[in-house]
């Protein structure tokens, strides 16, 4: 039997409060425009005794620069009495910020996103640890009597009504971290398990687990265990939680570097008759189509360099995504600028303003 999975989706924002623990070592990933929605799933059955479900979700890929579906698997834990807290997307000074999942004593904050089997958006009904044996809530997980024994049935009144992936900003879940969510931050945690991070090698890997290729329904949304892309336990989204719309900007990429804005606008000065006036303000539209075209070509020089550096040192993915957004902050900050001097020009040279 497999059990079907009412998740959340739309886009997304954060509240930061609750959120686990950050160290120093630990980079921030950001992107311009937010996940897909979840899509819907069927449960593979659990594989053994012991195994806990870690529900798929939409992850990021710099080189590809797109959304990857995780699928969800079976996991056994690092240690007993621990449970996990999926990962979440939150939106946090104009970008949406990935929160990654751990494990740890407690479930904290993940973002009011309902994954569904036993992840509702707050806690977790799948299962409960009880002396150092965890016992499955039949009500919300896929398990055969069979092999598993350690099994109790408790209703749970959830019903998915979006399927939402991200919290805050616009069309985001709001939801705010519990009292228990801000205890369990302060926990002791440990981060994906070995068979975890090779699932996430393996998603990121598969091109048609790329949004922009499955347009948020997966071929693989499930995995009976961690890495097995095939076989009947690998599990086809039934559908798309919500009708995809990928990104419109710079054919489905936000300017990251300055050669990826707009041309520059070369116009023509305003003609009033007095050719003197007119020559002056010719004169100015060119100094300033040159002096912004300087200031762009400086900074794709400055991050070209600074990109040579990143292949220099093999750096991680992490960093370069760290990189990659305070490039596209700068980019955007130079058109935001140039666009400003642009109109201060336009105003400064408008016929019949008092000179």
């Amino acid at each position: 039997m497999r059990l079907t999975a009412l998740f959340c989706t739309f886009l997304l924002a954060v509240v930061a409060l609750g959120a686990p623990r950050r160290s120093s070592a630990e980079v921030r990933i950001t992107v311009a425009f937010g996940p897909p929605a979840l899509p819907v799933y069927e449960q593979p059955v659990c594989p053994g005794d012991g195994y806990i479900w870690t529900p798929g979700y939409w992850a990021w890929d710099l080189d590809a620069y797109d959304y990857y579906w995780v699928p969800g698997t079976w996991v056994l834990p690092p240690e007993a009495d621990f449970l996990w807290t999926p990962p979440w997307w939150g939106w946090d000074d104009g970008a949406f910020v990935f929160y990654p999942g751990y494990w740890g004593p407690l479930v904290g904050f993940y973002g009011g996103i309902d994954y569904g089997f036993g992840y509702f958006g707050a806690g977790f009904v799948g299962g409960r640890w009880d002396h150092g044996h965890f016992f499955y809530n039949r009500a919300v997980t896929n398990i055969n009597v069979v092999n598993i024994h350690n099994v109790y049935n408790e209703t749970v009144n959830s019903v998915t009504v979006n399927r939402i992936s991200y919290n805050g900003g616009p069309g985001g879940i709001v939801a705010h971290p519990r009292r228990e969510d801000e205890r369990a931050a302060h926990e002791r945690h440990i981060g994906p398990v070995k068979a975890q991070t090779e699932q996430i090698d393996q998603a990121r890997q598969n091109r048609e687990l790329r949004a922009s290729v499955n347009r948020g329904r997966p071929a693989i949304a499930a995995t009976g265990r961690a890495g097995e892309f095939s076989g009947r336990e690998a599990i086809a989204a039934r559908e798309a939680g919500a009708p995809y719309h990928p990104p419109s900007e710079n054919n489905g990429r936000p300017a990251v570097h300055p050669n990826q804005l707009p041309p520059l606008e070369h116009r023509a000065p305003p003609k009033n008759g007095n050719a003197p006036l007119n020559e002056q303000y010719r004169k100015q539209q060119e100094d300033l189509f040159n002096r912004q075209s300087r200031e762009r070509g400086d900074l794709q020089r400055q991050q070209e360099q600074e990109h040579q550096e990143m292949e220099r040192r093999n750096a991680s993915q992490a960093q370069r995504q760290q990189m990659e957004t305070r490039h596209q902050q700068q980019t955007e900050e130079l058109q935001r600028r140039q666009m400003q001097q642009g109109e201060q020009m336009r105003e400064r040279q408008r016929p019949g303003r008092p000179r």
